[in-house]
């Protein structure tokens, strides 16, 4: 009699390769989110330094603001608000008023902008645009020099130079063409609004430069 063979049972044997793979695999995804990790560090301490180094500025801004407030409380309590607009300055009597300076430094800083802008974006699209390769770089390494030149040089430089020009060639001139506006009425000296707006253009003009 013939016994019939029963049927293998088929048992799935571990694949050596597969499991080595698998195996890789958990053990590379922590090493790579450990590396994403640390590769993330750098940045997050960079970011939160420019973050402090910014709220310096406005912190030291914010210093100076409370330290001329606390200094001059002798000042505010003296003349108030009328110090801004008095224009009266007589050490004699005690009257002191900043009108005319704040009115100087808005005018001469206005006729500084008025020069400088478009002088500075001409020498800007011209560096940039038409100036041969050769002088290029002559050009802007002498633009960006009137930077480092100290205030005290450009004063100087206004008080020999600039206002003798005015006095004796430019302001004769222009009181003779336009002498109907207030800039340039009166004797011509030298010194005045115009002037002073001259020296802060040639001052600001490679701040206003910088591409």
């Amino acid at each position: 009699m013939s016994h019939q063979a029963l049927p293998r049972q088929s048992f799935n044997a571990p694949d050596p390769g597969r499991t080595s793979k698998a195996a890789l695999k958990l053990e590379a995804k922590p090493a790579s989110l450990l590396q994403d990790t640390v590769s993330e560090i750098p940045d997050v301490i960079f970011a939160w330094t420019m973050r402090l180094c910014g709220l310096a500025v406005v912190g030291l801004l914010a210093l100076i603001v409370w330290e001329l407030v606390a200094r001059s409380q002798l000042s505010w309590h003296a003349f108030g608000w009328k110090f801004f607009v008095q224009s009266d300055w007589n050490p004699v009597q005690d009257q002191f008023g900043a009108l005319p300076f704040i009115y100087g430094t808005l005018v001469s800083s206005l006729l500084a902008l008025v020069i400088a802008v478009p002088l500075a974006i001409g020498v800007a699209v011209f560096i940039t645009e038409m100036c041969p390769v050769g002088l290029r770089g002559i050009l802007s390494f002498t633009t960006e020099l009137l930077a480092a030149i100290p205030s005290v040089i450009y004063g100087f430089l206004g008080f020999f130079v600039v206002v003798p020009l005015m006095r004796d060639w430019i302001e004769p001139a222009l009181k003779k063409s336009l002498g109907f506006l207030p800039l340039f009425q009166g004797p011509a000296y030298g010194i005045g609004f115009f002037t002073a707006g001259i020296v802060l253009a040639i001052m600001v003009i490679p701040y206003i430069n910088r591409r």
